[in-house]
């Protein structure tokens, strides 16, 4: 997690910070309706590469915004999930779907 000093003073700098990435907002998006295995996630988000999706999801551990749960199996079976801090993102990740379907109703009206 960030040290206050290594925050931005501005509000919605901090928050482009921990989510301002296409992967991250696309990860949180899959998040918000259950956990996800890694190879799940790869798989669902077409384009991604493996180290990306990696150092994204390590990022938004550090960052608190997941949790990161290994099963003692074999093979071990590990999941992502939202933290209650990533749960507090679900209005900024609905009010961008809004967004994004309003927008692309305008198109409709052409």
């Amino acid at each position: 997690m960030k040290t206050q000093a290594e925050l931005p003073d501005c509000p919605v700098a901090t928050t482009v910070s921990l989510i301002g990435s296409k992967w991250k907002l696309l990860i949180l998006r899959n998040l918000l309706v259950r956990p996800w295995r890694f190879n799940e996630l790869r798989k669902s988000l077409d384009g991604i590469s493996q180290k990306v999706l990696t150092d994204s999801l390590r990022s938004m551990e550090e960052d608190g915004i997941i949790t990161r749960t290994v099963y003692p199996e074999v093979p071990p079976r590990v999941e992502y999930a939202l933290s209650d801090l990533g749960e507090s993102m679900r209005p900024i990740i609905k009010s961008m779907e809004v967004f994004g379907l309003d927008y692309k109703e305008q198109f409709d009206k052409f």
